[in-house]
Formats: C-alpha cells, sequence, structure tokens
C-alpha cells in the first residue's frame, strides 16, 4: 500500500500535511532518513513548504549527478517501491529529480500518517 490518495504533485502533498497537522513530523521523518543514508540535509523545522520542496528537488538533482550510490542507497532507506522508482518517465535529469522528490514525499507523509494514526 503506498498511499491510497490520488496526489498529483508535491504541493499537495504538502498542502494536506499542513492541514492535517503533520508539516512538521514530514520535515523531521525527511532529515531523519536523509541523516540515516548518511547524507547532509539541514533544514529548519519552520521551513516553509515551497522551500522544502526546492531543497529536496535540488538535494536529489545533486545526488543523481555526483553520487548515485548515495542516492539509491536513500531510496532504500525511505523505502520508496521499486515498481513506482521504475515508472519514472526518463526525460532529464531534473525531471527524473521532480518526480522522485514526490515520491519521497508521498512515502514520508504516509510514514508520518501512519505513527501518528497508531501511536
Amino acid at each position: 500500500m503506498f498511499l491510497e490518495e490520488n496526489y498529483n504533485n508535491s504541493e499537495e502533498i504538502l498542502q494536506q500535511a499542513i492541514k492535517e497537522l503533520l508539516y512538521a513530523n514530514l520535515v523531521a521523518q525527511l532529515t531523519k532518513d536523509f541523516s540515516l543514508a548518511n547524507i547532509p540535509f539541514y533544514v529548519k523545522e519552520d521551513i516553509k513548504n515551497k522551500e522544502l520542496q526546492r531543497l529536496l528537488h535540488e538535494k536529489l538533482y545533486l545526488l543523481i549527478m555526483e553520487k548515485f550510490n548515495d542516492y539509491l542507497n536513500l531510496l532504500y532507506i525511505i523505502d520508496v517501491p521499486e515498481k513506482l522508482f521504475k515508472g519514472i518517465k526518463v526525460t532529464d535529469v531534473v525531471e527524473v529529480a521532480e518526480q522522485v522528490s514526490f515520491l519521497i514525499l508521498k512515502r514520508e507523509f504516509q510514514k508520518v500518517r501512519l505513527k501518528a494514526k497508531y501511536s
């Protein structure tokens, strides 16, 4: 099960996280998983959603271009389903980074929601 809701983009996920008062948890989960992958990703707790999107996209772009093994390790740690990852349409690296950002936010939001629901 990879988020039953049909989000169209990262902005919709972030807006829903804000609406459900889970945005800070989402930011913390992202920071935690990047840390587990030994990838520096420092953001303030009160980062605005547009800025978070931009930083995540930039970080993924750099990982794809310069540290591909770290990028793959991050996807493994976050647990992005392989079938969704393989379904990305390869156009250019910028677009791939954007699509992967979306998948990462979906998965991280799912984790945050489940923790909130069952804790």
